[in-house]
């Protein structure tokens, strides 16, 4: 029997499952809470894979504003992955930006995970790096790819490589030198701290 994959932007359990693997897969993507995903999933910008009729992954994306669409996450779950499913899920996204007329798809990805390799392989182009939050010390890598001819090609730059280091993040949770509410100055002067 072949494996049967579908796109679909609408399941009884869409929400629910989007939720429980952005969880499971936490180290790799950015954190939306379930109302992002609701909201997402009434204006059609959440597509959802289905291998065989069951989930097994999803893009989200943005509003395509000003002919830019962003990639917010996409996620495989672990025993679909390199199967090209990921692929077929970001052909969607793209199709789905062209018919509102945007012109490139850009996305953020962490320069230690597996799937800077996924989008060069796509076809991406790394255009920049710049550094991420103080919680996961790590580079994030600019990923776009033009979606029509454009007069002039992408300047790509190398993808940063690396590996994220949350110790010193941990080792001051733990004594209380930094909280989840740190703002403004307080967290201006905690971020000098870690990365000097």
């Amino acid at each position: 029997m072949s494996d049967s994959f579908a796109i679909i932007k609408e399941h009884p359990s869409l929400i629910a499952y989007v939720d429980s693997l952005q969880r499971a897969n936490v180290d790799a993507l950015s954190f939306y809470p379930k109302c992002v995903f609701e909201r997402e999933a009434e204006n059609g910008r959440l597509f959802l894979g289905l291998l065989n009729g069951e989930p097994c992954g999803y893009i989200y994306v943005g509003s395509g504003a000003k002919g830019n669409l962003r990639c917010h996450q996409v996620c495989i779950q672990y025993d679909a992955r390199r199967r090209l499913y990921g692929a077929q899920l970001v052909v969607a996204a793209e199709e789905y930006g062209l018919s509102f007329h945007c012109t490139r798809l850009t996305l953020r990805c962490g320069f230690d995970l597996d799937a800077n390799q996924f989008w060069k392989n796509l076809g991406y182009t790394c255009v920049s790096t710049e550094p991420g939050g103080i919680r996961r010390m790590r580079t994030i890598n600019i990923w776009v790819k033009q979606l029509n001819a454009e007069l002039f090609a992408l300047e790509g730059v190398e993808p940063a490589v690396g590996v994220q280091d949350a110790s010193y993040w941990r080792k001051h949770k733990q004594t209380g030198v930094v909280t989840q509410f740190h703002r403004g100055k307080s967290l201006r002067d905690y971020k000098a701290l870690v990365q000097s």
